[in-house]
């Protein structure tokens, strides 16, 4: 009996299997898109819903039809769309099953991350009008036989890993109207043939390897309205063909290497809106037929070596928003026309050639919202309306030779953000009313020939964050009293403006990080209040008149690295702690009363030894005066002696000392040692190693050389290697290395740490400081002038980075270019700007270079041919970061791509970049 009971339990069983088996052979696309599941890698569970609850339950719906991202026709019969669209999957995507898809229009299986070679079977469903492939790693070359979709429409495969040229077959494609196949890594040259497509009207092939010649062929698509083919690496110029695209609406050819001229036929281009053909290799003149194209709203051709003049045609551009024609060589005026432009908002023209006045009636026709025509010879003033339609926010006209007074209009820019007009020769009262400007955190009127102090409300700019007035001799007045207390105040530079009176008790000052006061008239004392700046990194209060002693709070500040009390009356002992002593003795000099390590000891200031000291005095003189007159015999019968130069941290070694450790046993005036390289190692008489640096001195420039060295061996910074000292003659200088960095360069470091973010980051950030700390607390500002990985060097301790050969490169670039002549300081300072800019396009290479473990070099070149979307996809495997993380990562990739953008007024500061990588919100340039 019980036998038969299973034997009956076993046939219903078997029943069972067989009606589902028969449900699901009935259901073959359910079947496939199941196969389809088991294939790929699901993480996130996105496909968890794809499962039969109820199998047999219908014979003609389809089980997958209520699935997620599956939509089926009016009577769930077929499968008509498959959406599977940012669902985290991975792994190769099947496709031999896609053949029971025979109605199938749309297959969208973006924003994942499939790999593989793209399966050249989902070309065999024909039915297919919508393909969406688009930021996956797909790889290999595209596959044959897309042109059996003769039905396609759209096909996007933007951000991919392809290899290869692009696909030819798909200009057969005669009802394709979008095409993107963008940043995909595609190489040769674009196909002639894409000039064939008949219905075609959106085309973009930008962020590729592609190079060759464009095809003239192009100007043959009629129906395309917007075509970007930038951020490749062409050959020759740029068609003038395409100037027949007649439905033209947006071109972008920018970042492609382009020569030649701007085609006159692309006044043509009568209904184009946007056209960016920035950082290419333009040049000639900007024709004046380009003024015809009334319909334009963008124009960006900036980053070339255009010349001539803004044509006059240009006032026709009745539509345009942005104009940017920065980093040319454009002269001449701006024309009054564009002042009269009505919809224009933004002006780009800095770093030209361009004088004379800007027009009167500029910013009363349009609501511009930033000007910038910095780094040009704009003269006269600044027009008085600029601000008279109420939303300028950057207004940016350093470096030109404006005069004249600040018009009290200003303090109506209720939107103004950022204010720079340094070096200049603007004169008068300040007239800002910062009650009248809520949101402005950055103001920079260095330079200038400014009067009437700062302004005493200025304690009311409750945003503001850096302000500089240094160098304005005229400038006078006091500090305002409650100056320090600004809640988000981090650089207040005053130098060299003739200020007086008491210096401001520092009491809520917490967010403060540079004060910069030296060559000023101020007195009072230093209380140990300043002890609450916490922040606080740089105080330069050197050459005043200041009285009392040096309060020992100050050694409490945790990240101060610059103190300069010099050439002032202060008095009493210098306190014994170590962050003193690091300051070397330069900070002090110039307070007869002061005493103490690194100045003379104190007890010499005994009233009983005053006797011995006035005749120590004496001694001196008679020293000195036989000293020099000894020096003066010995330079006249030799070539130059031998001098040493010691900063903190050396012990007071003679030149003599460091010629003999080269292996010279006996050093004379003449002696030069020779070492085989520019840079080595050599062991001093007390037996530390130090790193010696050989520079050759030319002699006119001796001087300036000498002054730079000292103002490198002065720096002083966590994030910088420390320079020890330097011995010199008249031809050679020697400079001394700290060599207590034993762990290895950065380059050699990202071998080992390539998955550790934390670390990563903590070296970005320490990178960012030392730069940050010689290109603005340091005056005049120190470029670095050579960094990448090998020049960042780590202590034996820590992680935390060194920036070492700083300054070298900068200072023989600054040799060559006063050569011929003395010492001239706008030579140096274009030196100063040139170099700079370098740092930061560096710093920005420096950190995809670190995120892509040392894969990615010559980072600006290769970046730009890439989509940001791409490139922090790739980011983000590379260093396996979590969800969490992202943010941070993102923020990190945004700071580098702007600091190697080849628009230099877009890049930011390293002041801003520091900020912005410290901080989620932050506002740029």
């Amino acid at each position: 009996m019980e036998s038969k009971h299973k034997l009956c339990a076993y046939f219903h069983l078997f029943l069972f299997l067989t009606s589902m088996s028969e449900a699901e052979a009935a259901d073959p696309q359910t079947e496939s898109l199941l196969t389809l599941k088991s294939q790929v890698t699901d993480n996130s569970n996105s496909l968890k819903d794809w499962f039969i609850v109820t199998p047999g339950v219908s014979d003609t719906k389809l089980a997958c039809c209520s699935w997620s991202g599956v939509r089926c026709n009016q009577n769930s019969t077929s499968v008509i769309s498959l959406d599977l669209s940012s669902k985290n999957l991975a792994g190769n995507f099947p496709g031999k099953q896609f053949s029971v898809f025979t109605d199938l229009l749309e297959l969208n299986i973006s924003d994942n991350s499939f790999s593989g070679e793209f399966p050249a079977e989902i070309f065999n469903i024909t039915t297919l009008r919508s393909l969406d492939v688009s930021q996956n790693n797909f790889s290999g070359r595209f596959p044959d036989g897309v042109s059996s979709l003769t039905n396609l429409i759209k096909l996007d495969a933007l951000s991919n890993s392809f290899s290869g040229s692009l696909p030819v077959d798909l200009s057969r494609l005669e009802n394709l109207k979008v095409l993107n196949l963008a940043g995909s890594y595609f190489t040769g040259s674009i196909p002639s043939q894409y000039g064939s497509f008949k219905n075609l009207e959106f085309l973009h092939l930008g962020g590729n390897l592609l190079s060759g010649h464009i095809p003239q062929e192009l100007g043959n698509l009629k129906t395309v309205t917007h075509m970007e083919i930038g951020y490749n690496s062409y050959q020759g110029v740029i068609p003038w063909q395409i100037g027949y695209m007649s439905e033209l609406k947006y071109l972008d050819i920018a970042g492609a290497n382009l020569s030649g001229f701007l085609p006159k036929h692309f006044s043509n281009l009568t209904k184009l809106e946007s056209l960016f053909l920035f950082r290419n290799h333009l040049s000639g003149e900007i024709p004046w037929e380009l003024g015809q194209v009334t319909s334009l709203v963008n124009l960006d051709l900036s980053d070339n070596r255009l010349s001539g003049t803004i044509p006059e045609s240009f006032a026709g551009l009745k539509n345009l928003r942005l104009l940017s024609l920065m980093y040319n060589e454009l002269s001449g005026t701006l024309p009054e026309g564009i002042a009269q432009l009505p919809s224009l908002d933004t002006l780009f023209i800095w770093n030209n050639y361009f004088s004379g006045s800007l027009p009167k009636s500029l910013g009363t026709n349009s609501k511009l919202r930033w000007v910038d025509v910095s780094t040009n010879s704009f003269q006269g003033e600044i027009p008085q309306g600029i601000c008279s339609r109420g939303v300028l926010f950057k207004l940016m006209l350093f470096s030109n030779n404006f005069t004249g007074t600040l018009s009290p209009s200003l303090s109506n820019c209720s939107t103004l953000v950022r204010i720079r007009l340094e070096d200049n020769s603007f004169s008068g009262v300040i007239p800002f009313s910062f009650s009248q400007l809520p949101d402005i955190s950055y103001i920079d009127l260095s330079r200038n020939k400014l009067t009437g102090g700062i302004p005493q409300d200025i304690s009311k700019a409750t945003k503001l964050e850096y302000f500089n007035i240094s160098n304005n001799p005229q400038l006078g007045g006091k500090l305002p009293p409650e100056i320090w207390s600004l809640p988000r105040l981090h650089n207040f530079s005053a130098s060299s403006c003739g200020i007086s009176g008491d210096l401001p008790e520092f009491e809520t000052c917490k967010s403060i990080t540079v004060v910069e006061l030296s060559n000023n008239n101020i007195s009072g004392v230093l209380t140990p209040a300043v002890s609450a700046c916490r922040s606080l990194q740089k105080m330069d209060l050197a050459g005043n008149i200041m009285t009392g002693g040096i309060p020992e709070a100050l050694a409490k500040l945790p990240h101060l690295t610059v103190l300069d009390l010099s050439d002032n009356n202060l008095s009493g002992p210098i306190p014994s702690d170590k962050v003193f002593q690091s300051m070397g003795k330069h900070a002090y000099e110039g307070n007869a009363n002061l005493c103490g390590r690194p100045l003379k000891s104190c007890a010499g200031y005994s009233s009983r030894k005053l006797v011995s000291v006035l005749l120590a005095c004496l001694v001196s003189v008679v020293l000195i005066a036989t000293g020099t007159l000894g020096l003066y015999y010995v330079h006249q019968r030799s070539q130059g002696q031998w001098k040493m130069v010691s900063f903190a941290g050396l012990p007071h070694f003679t030149a003599d000392d460091v010629l003999r450790s080269f292996g010279s046993p006996e050093p004379t005036e003449e002696t030069v040692p020779e070492i085989s390289a520019s840079v080595c190692k050599t062991v001093l008489p007390t037996g530390i190693t130090v790193i010696v640096r050989k520079v050759q001195l030319q002699g006119k420039n001796k001087g300036v050389m000498l002054k730079v060295l000292t103002q490198m061996g002065n720096a002083r910074h966590v994030n910088l290697v420390r320079l020890l000292g330097f011995c010199y003659n008249n031809h050679l200088v020697y400079v001394l290395y700290d060599n207590n960095l034993h762990t290895g360069t950065l380059a050699e470091k990202m071998r080992t740490k390539k998955r550790d973010w934390a670390t990563k980051k903590r070296i970005i950030t320490g990178v960012a400081k030392g730069l940050c700390f010689l290109h603005h607390e340091c005056y005049p500002a120190i470029p670095h002038g050579d960094v990448k990985s090998t020049n960042i060097l780590f202590d034996e301790d820590n992680m935390e980075p060194c920036l070492g050969e700083f300054g070298f490169k900068y200072m023989l670039q600054l040799n060559k270019v006063l050569v011929s002549s003395t010492a001239n300081t706008d030579q140096m300072n274009d030196v100063i700007r040139a170099e700079q800019q370098k740092d930061i396009y560096n710093f920005g290479e420096l950190i995809l270079e670190i995120l892509a473990n040392g894969k990615l070099r010559d980072a600006g070149r290769l970046m730009h041919n890439k989509p940001k979307d791409v490139l922090l996809q790739e980011v983000y495997a590379e260093n396996k970061v979590s969800d969490i993380e992202k943010g941070e990562v993102k923020r990190v990739v945004e700071v580098a791509l702007l600091c190697i953008t080849s628009n230099q007024s877009d890049r930011p500061c390293m002041e801003d970049a520091l900020r912005f990588l410290s901080q989620a919100h932050s506002r740029l340039k």
